[in-house]
């Protein structure tokens, strides 16, 4: 049933998006050189690898870039946060405050990488620096959102925001993953910045 609904869920999010996304990749190109698309493996279910697909954000050097951002790094954990990273585009700030840049994730959904619910995708250099407890994240699928992104998403410590993934995990119904996307969107349009 979870499939069901993750493909559903998915396909009316591109409807209900599409109005957003011809705007935004315009933008993108318009505004910054580079791809409008940005693309990274992160570690999935069961720690598979797999292509997980962004609108671009940042300028087109930000991974060789947060190298020289790691010491600035705002987040504990394997985890890198930083709220006024230079690497973001003036365009990107505005995707990421309404999670546009997240619409093409819905992709990963159909194609059955992710879910619509679920921990966040991590990358696999932070895997690696993962406690064992840490671990029960990979799980389940990956997924669009999840419980620590309604619950204070920018303010809250790494092992806080790993705990709520476990938490989802060992509670994981039909109708709580019903409850965190309309919690997603009231949190979205009400606090678009995550705190």
């Amino acid at each position: 049933m979870h499939r069901v609904l993750d493909i559903l869920g998915a396909a009316l999010g591109l409807i209900l998006f599409a109005p957003f996304l011809l705007p935004s990749m315009l933008a993108i190109k318009l505004t910054s050189k580079g791809p409008i698309f940005y693309s990274q493996i992160r570690v999935g279910r069961g720690g598979k690898l797999f292509r997980m697909y962004k609108l671009r954000t940042m300028v087109t050097n930000a991974d060789k870039l947060l190298k020289s951002l790691e010491n600035l790094n705002e987040q504990s954990g394997s985890a890198f946060k930083m709220k006024n990273d230079p690497r973001v585009t003036a365009v990107g700030k505005w995707l990421r405050r309404y999670s546009l840049d997240e619409v093409p994730q819905f992709l990963n959904v159909i194609r059955g990488e992710m879910s619509l619910v679920g921990p966040r995708p991590p990358l696999p250099r932070e895997v690696k620096s993962y406690k064992r407890w840490q671990l029960q994240r990979l799980m389940v699928k990956p997924g669009l959102t999840g419980l620590w992104q309604i619950s204070g998403r920018n303010r809250l410590e790494f092992d806080e925001w790993v705990r709520l993934d476990i938490r989802y995990i060992k509670q994981r119904t039909l109708s709580f993953d019903i409850a965190i996307m309309f919690k997603t969107f009231r949190v979205i349009l009400l606090k678009p910045d995550g705190q």
